[in-house]
C-alpha cells in the first residue's frame, strides 16, 4: 500500500514548510498562484503547473542577496474540498523541481485552507488567512525573519494587506494573476509606514531586491 505523501499541516490546519536555515535577515514574501506560477484557479494538476516568466531568476537573485524567500499562499481549494494536500503537495514538487533548475529555491512555504465558504472545519475566518498577517509571522518566527525591512509580492489586495498588517516596509502588486482590476485597490494599501508599487509581472521585481536588501 503506497505511503501518502509527507505534510506540514500544523496545530492550526496550515501548511507550514520551513525548508530554510534560521538567520537574522529580511525575506521577500511571494504569494504563488499568479505570482511565481501561472493562475489556473484552483491550480492542483501538476501538468497544468507552470513558472510565469521571470520568477525563478527573481528568486535565485533574492536568494543570492541573502534574503529570505518565503511563499505565502491561500488555498482555499483545499478548503473547500476541491484537492488535498497530496495533490498541493505534488504542485510544490514540480515547483521546486523547476526552481532548481533555474538556481532558486524557497526557505519557507505557508499555505492557508480556510475561508468563510469553505467546508468544515475550515469554514470561517483565520489569522493566516491573507490579509491577515499569521503565514507571515509564523515564517518569521521560525526563519529569525526581519519584517520591518522585508518585501510581500502579490496580485491581489489582500496579499498588500498582509504585508501592511505585518509590519513589512511595503509591497508590489503584480498584473499576471488576476489582472488591472486589482491595482487600485491594491495601491489603497500605500501609507506613510508601507510602500505599495505597481510593476506588470515580477520579472519586474529583480530591479528592486538591491534596495530591498540594503
Amino acid at each position: 500500500m503506497a505511503k501518502s505523501p509527507p505534510t506540514f499541516v500544523d496545530a492550526d490546519g496550515v501548511w507550514v514548510e520551513i525548508l530554510g536555515v534560521r538567520r537574522s535577515a529580511p525575506a521577500l514574501f511571494l504569494d504563488r498562484d499568479g505570482v511565481v506560477v501561472v493562475e489556473t484557479h484552483y491550480l492542483h494538476e501538476v501538468e497544468k503547473t507552470e513558472l510565469i516568466p521571470g520568477a525563478g531568476e527573481t528568486i535565485a537573485r533574492a536568494n543570492q542577496r541573502g534574503l529570505h524567500v518565503v511563499l505565502v499562499t491561500n488555498q482555499s481549494g483545499v478548503g473547500r474540498g476541491y484537492y488535498g494536500w497530496a495533490e498541493f503537495r505534488a504542485v510544490q514538487d514540480k515547483i521546486m523541481a523547476d526552481l532548481a533548475a533555474l538556481g532558486a529555491h524557497v526557505d519557507a512555504v505557508c499555505a492557508c485552507p480556510y475561508h468563510p465558504e469553505a467546508v468544515t472545519p475550515y469554514d470561517r475566518e483565520h489569522a493566516d488567512r491573507k490579509p491577515n498577517p499569521g503565514m507571515l509571522l509564523k515564517a518569521a518566527g521560525a526563519l529569525g525573519i526581519e519584517l520591518a525591512p522585508s518585501w510581500i509580492v502579490g496580485d491581489l489586495p489582500t496579499d498588500m494587506g498582509a504585508g501592511r498588517n505585518a509590519g513589512l516596509a511595503g509591497g508590489v502588486h503584480v498584473l499576471t494573476g488576476f489582472g488591472p482590476g486589482q491595482r487600485a485597490e491594491a495601491l489603497a494599501h500605500a501609507s506613510d509606514d508601507f510602500k505599495v508599487f505597481g510593476a506588470d509581472s515580477i520579472d519586474a521585481v529583480a530591479d528592486l531586491i538591491p534596495l530591498l536588501s540594503d
